[in-house]
């Protein structure tokens, strides 16, 4: 599968969502027919996509509305809700940075000590519209948030660092021991984020509930071009969904796997899922619905590291309500709207009734698929052109 690359040296060939495309199926089924339903530990949601643990996505009224529309939303527990008693002021002020001060106004604003305090606070305001209540934390905090987060009520708990693996070593800091933690917690725990075939088996043998693939495809994320790591999300999805599937035969649990990352529209969102996904969570599209709390801005999560930022504010604008991105009706032609519609009926076109069967769609390398006949869209900057 390598190529050499220089003496002595192979590199193993990767592919993004534009570099591939779904072939049609043989059978086609009716869009309203087909199954879109996610379990996690037994759980089922009718909206397979989460929504991202980031400040500009997802704060308690956001977490409400996406729960009572059949998906999950993921409160940070380590950004502007947990750390400032009235974080709107505090959202308001980024959203008026100018790009040039933005991260250094986000590194500043995010020195102020976490408030543990307002963890079962913000649980509990979500927990009393009746939805779940899904909170992350990164590894280090996991132990002492996760029990402060299960004690408050919270449905499911995701631990969430730039790279997870099972073997991390430190000196400086105690390190989590995935296995314990998982096995302690009684709600569900998704570990992320990973790529890698071998990385994926080791930490499903710890017992989550879910995994988290990705490493640096995010619209606000920087890790890519500030650490040199990452791997484009269709091969990576696929390499882990190969590890899925080996788990399950061996130890008969299946675990599901998410993609976290990369997708902008319904057709990224489509090939996720037929690269192997159970799952998608993204950000910058639901930053830009009107119940986002980043007033059209979004960021990274690594955009407040005080020595090395692997994030940064982006500009997403408000386009539509959080009903219209996932449900629509769509108001825009470039596929970032009614994502749910378009998961349906790529579904019907490809001849899938569940996001299973939609795992085994055929794929080919197709790097003229958003460019082959779009002479006029690109020229006029409208549709795929834009």
């Amino acid at each position: 599968m390598a190529e050499w690359i220089g003496i002595s040296r192979k590199a193993r060939r990767a592919y993004g969502f534009d570099e591939v495309a779904l072939v049609p199926g043989e059978i086609t089924v009716n869009p309203d027919e087909v199954d879109t339903t996610l379990e996690i530990d037994g759980r089922k949601f009718a909206v397979p996509i989460l929504a991202s643990a980031m400040d500009g996505v997802v704060d308690t009224k956001f977490a409400i509305a996406m729960g009572k529309l059949g998906g999950i939303a993921v409160l940070n527990l380590e950004g502007v809700q947990t750390r400032y008693e009235d974080p709107a002021s505090v959202l308001d002020e980024i959203a008026q940075a100018t790009p040039e001060k933005a991260t250094q106004l986000i590194q500043k604003l995010y020195v102020e000590p976490l408030k543990e305090k307002l963890i079962p606070k913000r649980i509990e305001e979500i927990k009393k519209a009746g939805v779940p209540a899904v909170v992350s934390a990164i590894p280090q905090r996991a132990e002492k948030f996760g029990k402060i987060a299960q004690e408050a009520g919270a449905d499911i708990f995701v631990i969430q660092a730039t790279v997870t693996t099972v073997r991390h070593l430190s000196k400086a800091y105690k390190v989590v021991d995935f296995q314990k933690f998982c096995k302690e917690m009684k709600i569900p725990v998704i570990i992320g984020n990973c790529v890698g075939y071998k990385v994926a088996l080791e930490l499903m043998d710890a017992g989550p509930a879910g995994l988290l693939v990705g490493i640096g495809p995010g619209a606000a994320c920087t890790t890519r071009g500030v650490l040199g790591i990452g791997v484009p999300q269709v091969t990576a999805i696929c390499d882990v969904a190969a590890a899925r599937d080996f788990y399950q035969k061996k130890s008969g649990r299946y675990v599901p796997i998410i993609a976290d990352g990369g997708m902008t529209t319904g057709g990224d969102i489509c090939k996720a899922f037929a690269s192997g996904s159970d799952a998608v969570m993204v950000g910058s599209a639901f930053a830009r619905t009107k119940e986002a709390p980043g007033r059209g801005y979004h960021w990274g999560m690594a955009t407040p590291h005080a020595n090395l930022p692997r994030g940064t504010r982006i500009h997403v604008g408000t386009t539509g309500s959080l009903e219209e991105i996932l449900f629509g009706p769509a108001k825009l032609d470039d596929g970032t709207q009614n994502l749910v519609g378009a998961l349906r009926t790529c579904m019907g076109n490809v001849g899938a009734k569940t996001i299973r069967e939609l795992q085994f769609t055929e794929l080919v390398i197709a790097p003229a698929i958003r460019t082959e006949g779009k002479v006029f869209q690109s020229a006029q900057r409208v549709g795929m052109g834009k």
